[in-house]
């Protein structure tokens, strides 16, 4: 899943990529309004979070104008100011919750996974995968085949669930990397092949159906036989 961060604050934005990388997410950091509202004008993200005083274009007027423009990404404000009126006038603004600095990264997580969980369209998004013998519970980050615990690292465990949730379905090496990591596709690089060969080892290892098939020249398809 792919998080927008837009934070000035040096050490602040530091911390908050490490760490929602470390869960498992892709991250995008800008440092001011006006890129903040390019990126999310062009590119979908499944949450945003969004400082209030930011050079260039503040972030209330950065999410009025996301708002108005249509855009349903779920938002997170950071701010801090921690009165009741400037939460309400947050809230009103078009963001979906509001978080005072200074906070704790654990409750940060929680506040995203919690809004991502319930989509902008209102309708919850799914928090257990099941393709064959093999799910996944988002929530608890554990993964199961046939009764046996499959223990992943973060960035696996991101590729894996975007495997599952394109199950049956083609994926590039190309969208493969622009989903799990934050820059584009290097033709060079073997970071992709490398990282689905760890996955496959963990998921197919000690099981005759194999659930994780390369097609050449193509890219990879997660599929129960």
């Amino acid at each position: 899943m792919r998080v927008l961060l837009v934070e000035d604050d040096v050490k602040i934005s530091s911390f908050v990529v490490k760490g929602l990388k470390e869960a498992g997410f892709a991250v995008d950091h800008a440092v001011n309004g006006e890129d903040g509202l390019h990126l999310a004008l062009t590119t979908s993200y499944d949450a945003a979070i969004i400082d209030v005083m930011l050079p260039e274009l503040d972030g209330l007027s950065l999410i009025k104008e996301l708002r108005s423009r249509g855009v349903g990404t779920p938002i997170i404000i950071l701010s801090a100011r921690g009165s009741v009126d400037d939460r309400v006038k947050g809230l009103q603004t078009g963001s979906d919750d509001y978080l005072t600095k200074p906070f704790s990264f654990a409750e940060l997580l929680a506040r995203v996974q919690a809004l991502i969980r319930r989509s902008s369209s209102g309708t919850a998004a799914p928090s257990h995968l099941q393709v064959g013998d093999l799910s996944m519970d988002l929530l608890r980050r554990e993964v199961i085949r046939a009764g046996r615990k499959i223990d992943l690292q973060p960035r696996e465990f991101a590729l894996l669930e975007y495997m599952m949730s394109s199950a049956g379905r083609v994926i590039t090496r190309t969208m493969i990397m622009e989903h799990v990591w934050n820059y584009d596709f290097d033709p060079q690089t073997n970071v992709v092949d490398v990282l689905v060969c760890r996955v496959r080892n963990k998921v197919d290892r000690g099981f005759k159906e194999k659930m994780i098939h390369t097609i050449r020249g193509v890219g990879y398809v997660l599929k129960a036989s």
